[in-house]
């Protein structure tokens, strides 16, 4: 039987089609700019669920225990190490003041992005370690450092941060001039007539456009080149929006660099690990709008995360190891998917059962 990927090619049909399927009805039924409520949001989020466990139990089936298990762990961790990234996502639409109603059309371009880059990163990833386990001891520490650095950030870091200095928001406003108003039907970008049109209206008066922050007097071959392709293309204006999702893709593909490596660790098998993470990722819009009406209540949910990574590191590192130094100790599949729920479940019912207290509260007391 042909294989692909590790897998019979059914197998990988299944998954596309799946995958596709998921992708064209989750476009269609958030199409509007409007926010998500959060019944909807919980029952979609339930739904994606659901379809990350009928294409778990196709593996079961077609491929036997192990495979299902693997898979279910990696969609679990990757899952869990989205909600962290969700969090950032709120902080960053909180400080371009992203109407409610125009966020899911940021998460929906920026899913799309995530789904590119972790085709990307898992491909060589998993390449990677056709080098040796030494690689593997690599994405280990990789892992455990994120946990150390998820850490200790946190007590350091709690107002929101300045994203005009972040590279991204810079780049953009190196090469296009900025629109600095969000427009009422949430484009992304404008052409001059549009700009004309909103400098025309009354409450626009006085409204600057930003220019592109390039060097002009820069003679590097690289800028001429640049220069002369600006020069036959249309002009364009980005808007706050297209800032916003600029810095939600940069901020996902370093969150990226931390999530492959520890899904990796979950399985070598590119289909699992990819699977795994793309089944993730369509449930993630609609589970942004839970995490934002929640994330009062999911106060120790972070700690869960922390611990998990440890975990994952040192299986990881374990792993590695028994190939260099070619001892038998090993966490198997079943066990690595009892862990991971079991500290899933313990930081959400500690969230429920020890609230965090707010200031006011602490200071009666």
């Amino acid at each position: 039987m042909m294989q692909h990927l590790g897998f019979p090619i059914e197998t990988v049909l299944v998954f596309v089609a799946l995958c596709v399927g998921a992708f064209f009805v989750d476009m269609f039924m958030h199409r509007e700019n409007k926010p998500i409520p959060l019944k909807s949001a919980a029952l979609w989020s339930l739904f994606w669920v659901a379809v990350s466990l009928a294409f778990a139990g196709f593996l079961y089936v077609h491929h036997g225990e192990e495979m299902a298990t693997l898979f279910l762990t990696g969609y679990a961790l990757e899952k869990v190490l989205s909600v962290d990234n969700l969090f950032v996502i709120m902080a960053i639409f909180s400080w371009f003041a992203v109407p409610e109603g125009m966020r899911h059309r940021v998460l929906y371009w920026g899913i799309v992005g995530a789904i590119v880059f972790r085709g990307i990163f898992v491909t060589i990833g998993t390449g990677m370690l056709a080098f040796g386990p030494w690689v593997e001891m690599l994405f280990a520490a990789i892992v455990i450092w994120t946990a150390y650095t998820m850490m200790t950030k946190k007590e350091e870091e709690e107002e929101i941060e300045d994203y005009s200095g972040h590279p991204a928001y810079r780049a953009i406003k190196a090469i296009m001039p900025v629109w600095p108003k969000l427009t009422a039907n949430g484009s992304f970008v404008l052409t001059q007539e549009e700009v004309n049109a909103e400098l025309a209206k009354p409450e626009n008066a006085g409204v600057t456009v930003g220019r592109p922050q390039e060097n002009v007097e820069s003679k590097s071959v690289f800028s001429k080149v640049w220069k002369a392709i600006k020069a036959r293309l249309p002009l364009r204006y980005a808007t706050p929006l297209l800032l916003c999702l600029a810095v939600i893709e940069l901020s996902d593909v370093m969150f990226a660099f931390d999530s492959v490596p520890a899904v990796i660790a979950v399985s070598k098998e590119p289909l699992i690990v990819y699977s795994a993470m793309m089944f993730a990722i369509l449930g993630l819009r609609t589970l942004y709008f839970v995490l934002e009406a929640l994330k009062g209540y999911l106060v120790h949910l972070e700690k869960a995360v922390i611990v998990l990574l440890y975990f994952i590191g040192g299986k990881l590192a374990l792993n590695s190891s028994a190939h260099i130094f070619h001892h038998s100790y090993e966490i198997s599949a079943v066990t690595s998917l009892i862990i991971v729920l079991v500290v899933l479940t313990v930081g959400i019912v500690a969230s429920l059962v020890f609230p965090e207290k707010d200031e006011k509260e602490e200071a009666a007391q």
